[in-house]
């Protein structure tokens, strides 16, 4: 399922029934876009790769007890987008990092496309959570990133600086 969040490209995937319809349709009802359900037609663009619906299914989504969905009819033309680069992959339902180091770096990866090597996320389901504002965060976050603002190197620069200017 292919998605714009805050105009960045990202894929969900994940099982069957981990909840990546129901997800696409909050982050839709939230303002962001649909580009593709579960068919992503690829193609390379130099170093990137840019997704988009086949012509019949743009538009349209599966959720399961709803059947196929017209996001345009329900939502506007704004729900959806005719194609997006790909930037994030985010794995849904995937099993919690043991790793004590996932607590501050998460649970990161790569994906590939095309030859093309994205950055992934793997997310938890759990009961309660709010998965799109967990997406709409690890897109802000990316974009962080491709800036050169990486949170958790800037939090342990910090640490370190504290713990300097406070030895004896």
């Amino acid at each position: 399922m292919l998605l714009t969040v805050d105009r960045l490209g990202v894929l969900l995937i994940g099982k069957s029934g981990s909840g990546k319809s129901e997800l696409a349709l909050e982050l839709v009802a939230r303002g962001h876009r649909l580009v593709a359900d579960d068919a992503v037609e690829w193609r390379r663009a130099g170093a990137a790769v840019i997704g988009r619906a086949p012509p019949p299914l743009a538009g349209f989504i599966e959720v399961r007890g709803l059947g196929v969905l017209d996001l345009r009819a329900l939502f506007g033309r704004r729900a959806l987008a005719p194609a997006a680069r790909l930037r994030l992959v985010i794995e849904l339902g995937a099993r919690a990092s043991s790793r004590p180091e996932a607590r501050l770096v998460g649970d990161r990866g790569v994906y590939q496309v095309l030859g093309v090597r994205v950055p992934k996320i793997s997310l938890p389901r759990r009961l309660g959570h709010n998965s799109a504002v967990l997406v709409e965060a690890a897109c802000r976050d990316q974009r962080l990133r491709e800036a050169g603002r990486i949170a958790p190197q800037r939090f342990a620069a910090r640490l370190r600086r504290r713990l300097q200017t406070s030895s004896p």
